[in-house]
C-alpha cells in the first residue's frame, strides 16, 4: 500500500493505518484513493475475517486536509468532490459484511469522526476527545454525520452535538454510546486487537450473516425482517461452523471454526 495509508495482517485481522501523521492524519486525495484500495483488498482477502481502522501518530483522523481544499468552487464541483472522492469511502464499507472497528487512538473531528461512525465497533483512547466540527467552520456534515450520528447516540443529541460541534471526551463518548470501550494509551491497542482476534476467530458466515441482518433491519418492518432472518437461519443450519459448535458446547470445548 501507499505511503498514505498502511496495511498489516495479524491472526486473521486486517489493520489499515491512516499515515499522514505530520496532518493529523487529515486525508487528501491520495489517501482516499489508497484507502478505498485497501478497504476492497480486505474485502476480496479470503484471510482477512475482521478489519481495524486506526490513525498514525496521536491521532485518529482530524477530517479532510483543509490547506488543500480549493476555495470558490463552483457548487457542481464541491458536490462532485465528495460523491466521487471522499463519499467512496463509506460506500465501500456499506458494501463490506466483514466486522469493521474503529480504533480511536486520537482526536476524530468533523469527517474524521464520521469515518469511525461507519464502522460497526469503535473503541477509544481514553485521554482522547471527538467532534462534528463542521459548523465551526460554517459547513454541513458532508462525510455522512447526518446519517450515521442520530442511529448511534439519537437525533436529540447528534442535533446539539452537530450544531455547536462541542468535543466530548471518551468518557461522554461511551456514555453516548458512541464508543464501544474505552482503554488507557498504555493497553489500547492491545484491548483493541483483542476484541478483533476474539471476532475474527468465530463462526464468519453467521457473523456476516448477523451483519447483514443487522443493517437491513433499519429499514424494514418486523414481518420482511423476520422472513429474512428465517432464511439466514436455514443457511447457517447446514454449515460446517453450526455443526462444529454444537458438538464443542456438547464435549464441552472450545470450538474451532473454519468459516464455512
Amino acid at each position: 500500500m501507499g505511503s498514505t495509508i498502511l496495511t498489516s495482517l495479524k491472526n486473521r485481522v486486517q489493520i489499515i493505518t491512516l499515515n499522514r501523521p505530520e496532518k493529523k492524519n487529515a486525508f487528501n486525495g491520495e489517501m482516499i484513493e489508497e484507502w478505498v484500495k485497501a478497504l476492497e483488498d480486505a474485502l476480496q482477502n479470503e484471510e482477512v475475517h475482521v478489519i481495524v481502522i486506526t490513525g498514525a501518530g496521536n491521532a485518529f483522523c482530524s477530517g479532510g486536509d483543509v490547506e488543500g481544499m480549493k476555495q470558490n468552487q463552483k457548487p457542481l464541483d464541491n458536490k462532485n468532490k465528495l460523491w466521487k472522492n471522499i463519499h467512496r469511502v463509506p460506500l465501500t464499507l456499506k458494501s463490506i459484511d466483514k466486522p469493521v472497528i474503529a480504533a480511536i487512538n486520537g482526536p476524530a473531528v468533523g469527517a474524521g469522526l464520521d469515518m469511525a461512525l461507519m464502522c460497526d465497533i469503535r473503541t477509544m483512547v481514553s485521554d482522547s476527545k471527538v467532534s462534528e466540527g463542521y459548523v465551526k467552520v460554517g459547513l454541513v456534515p458532508g462525510d455522512g454525520g447526518a446519517f450515521f450520528l442520530p442511529k448511534i447516540v439519537g437525533e436529540a443529541k447528534a442535533f446539539e452535538l452537530l450544531w455547536t460541534g462541542n468535543f466530548i471526551s471518551s468518557e461522554e463518548a461511551l456514555t453516548l454510546g458512541l464508543v464501544n470501550h474505552v482503554y488507557s494509551q498504555e493497553e489500547f491497542m492491545e484491548k483493541t486487537m483483542q476484541l478483533a482476534e476474539q471476532i475474527a476467530a468465530g463462526p464468519q458466515v453467521a457473523i456476516r450473516m448477523t451483519k447483514r441482518a443487522v443493517r437491513y433491519s433499519r429499514t424494514m418492518e418486523l414481518e420482511p425482517a423476520l422472513d429474512l432472518i428465517s432464511s439466514h437461519y436455514a443457511i447457517i443450519k447446514e454449515t460446517e461452523d453450526h455443526k462444529e459448535g454444537v458438538a464443542a458446547f456438547k464435549e464441552k470445548r472450545i470450538a474451532k471454526f473454519i468459516g464455512k
